[in-house]
Order: C-alpha cells, then sequence, then structure tokens
C-alpha cells in the first residue's frame, strides 16, 4: 500500500490559538485504499479512527490505558488490521511509535488525558522537529463534563480542558478536539 504523507513542513503553527489550524493548511495523510461508506447511524469516533489507521498502514499502535482511553482502545483492539501494544509509560509509547514511524512511515500513538499527554510531549516534540508523520491520540473527559466548571482528575487543578492541546499546538501539525462522529465524518 503506498501511503503519502502530506508536507508536514507546510503546516507548522505560526500562532497559540486553540481554535485556528495552522497556517491554514491541513496535512493529509491518504492511503491507496479509499475511505468506506459509513453508516452514521452506527459510526463511532473510535470505530472511524481504528479502520483509517489500517487504511493509513499502521498496523500496530503503542498505548497506555487509563480511564479517559478505555473506550477508544476497545474500539482499536475489536479491528483486526491493528495490533494494539501496551507500554510501561507514556514517554516510552512515544519513542517506541516514533521508531516504528521511522520503520513502517507513519505511525500511531495513545494515552491518557494531561498526565499522559504532558509525560509524552518530549517524543511527540522530537517526532515533530524530525517532520516524522506520528499520530497522536489522547482520551479526555466525556464531552457532558466541558463547561461544567468541575476539576477533574487527570487535570492541573482547573475547570479548563485545553491545556494540554495549548501545549502541542507548537509541536504538532494539526490538533483536532473529536467528540462527534457526525461533524467528524460529515454524517447528517
Amino acid at each position: 500500500m503506498d501511503t503519502k504523507i502530506g508536507s508536514l513542513d507546510n503546516c507548522k503553527p505560526v500562532s497559540n490559538d486553540v481554535c485556528s489550524q495552522a497556517n491554514d493548511a491541513v496535512s493529509t495523510i491518504q492511503g491507496s485504499v479509499s475511505p468506506a461508506v459509513v453508516n452514521c447511524s452506527k459510526a463511532t469516533v473510535g470505530g472511524h479512527l481504528a479502520k483509517r489507521l489500517v487504511q493509513i498502514g499502521v498496523n500496530d499502535v503503542f498505548s497506555v490505558p487509563g480511564d479517559f482511553n478505555l473506550t477508544l482502545l476497545d474500539h482499536l483492539i475489536a479491528e483486526p488490521g491493528l495490533n494494539l501494544i501496551g507500554c510501561c509509560n507514556e514517554l516510552n509509547a512515544g519513542y517506541a511509535a516514533d521508531g516504528y514511524t521511522r520503520s513502517h512511515g507513519v505511525g500511531a500513538c495513545v494515552v491518557i488525558f494531561t498526565v499522559g499527554g504532558l509525560s509524552i510531549l518530549n517524543a511527540i516534540a522530537g517526532a515533530y522537529s524530525e517532520s516524522l508523520p506520528l499520530i497522536y491520540f489522547v482520551g479526555g473527559p466525556n464531552s457532558n463534563d466541558y463547561g461544567t466548571n468541575r476539576i477533574l482528575h487527570h487535570t492541573v487543578g482547573l475547570p479548563d480542558f485545553s491545556q494540554e492541546l495549548r501545549c502541542f499546538q507548537t509541536v504538532t501539525c494539526y490538533q483536532v478536539t473529536a467528540q462527534d462522529v457526525s461533524t467528524m465524518l460529515r454524517c447528517g
């Protein structure tokens, strides 16, 4: 399968604005397999991500499980073309995914909200500095928790859940918060 990775240098961030895409560019990862028609009434974010990872050539995903990413990990485990590899900590997961990316062309890792994200930050920044197409997923609070002003575990003690996203803006090509499969897949 031929995998084409969009230019990573063309989409490096120019500002720290959480709501804007870097330089109004979108980095694309396109596999030779076109996405299947999706039945939006049965689709999930996790299921869609799992299928797309396989389509672009990812067979192994490095992860550290935790309460905020267990549902995503269930979807990744259920995908026949994916092998979930558990790691002892987030930084190891990031460097394992970096090595996988170097040998396979594209890689992926999954960790837990904030505590895991801040731990994996150096590995992701290193991959970014070398323009490696490493896809990083982080499980987050339930969408019902946003805007409630509640302080949750795995946070920095503030009701603002965007700190991790802001940290990754300067060391990733593109960031997105996926909470609703219908907007993600352009359903409905």
